[in-house]
């Protein structure tokens, strides 16, 4: 790679195809039937964060140095905050408190991604989904434990797909 390479503007649609991706695995009703999450703006904003934390880990397991996850993860992270940001107009903020909103939007992401990163080794997700997921209040057991294992099988399937197939927005 050439020095100024590195300057060079990056194509911010290419992690496009993978966020839709993120946002549609989201959006299935299997997490909120069986999983039991909350279908509200909350909900829905926890499970893309979910989602969204899985890819994200799986992104990092690339080798250090490598630039092309690098500007994956990058792009993938403002298109996160796009979306967020175009939300959080949606419902009707005004210009001064949507960088406030948004700003505590990415420190919950980051705050999920680090919990996420800590409990998955272990097996046990389930500390940080009722903290993070269900906001304090644990759902039926049952409901736990399906978001747990779909998450982690998730997580699981992830580890074989080679990053191309992440860019182009295949999670399976």
């Amino acid at each position: 790679m050439g020095l100024f390479e590195r300057f060079r503007r990056r194509d911010r649609e290419a992690a496009a195809p993978l966020y839709a991706a993120v946002v549609a695995k989201a959006r299935e009703p299997h997490w909120y039937l069986a999983g039991a999450v909350p279908d509200t703006l909350d909900g829905r904003f926890d499970m893309v964060a979910a989602v969204l934390a899985m890819v994200m880990l799986r992104i990092e397991a690339e080798p250090e140095g490598d630039m092309a996850a690098a500007a994956l993860a990058t792009d993938l992270t403002e298109r996160f905050v796009d979306d967020m940001d175009a939300q959080v107009r949606q419902i009707g903020f005004g210009d001064i408190v949507v960088g406030k909103h948004v700003g505590r939007m990415m420190g919950m992401l980051g705050g999920r991604l680090g919990a996420y990163r800590t409990a998955l080794p272990t097996g046990d997700l389930s500390e940080p989904l009722i903290r993070n997921l269900w906001r304090g209040e644990a759902p039926a057991p049952e409901a736990s434990s399906y978001v747990s294992t779909q998450l982690q099988r998730f997580h699981a399937a992830l580890r074989d797909l080679p990053l191309s197939a992440l860019r182009e927005g295949r999670l399976a």
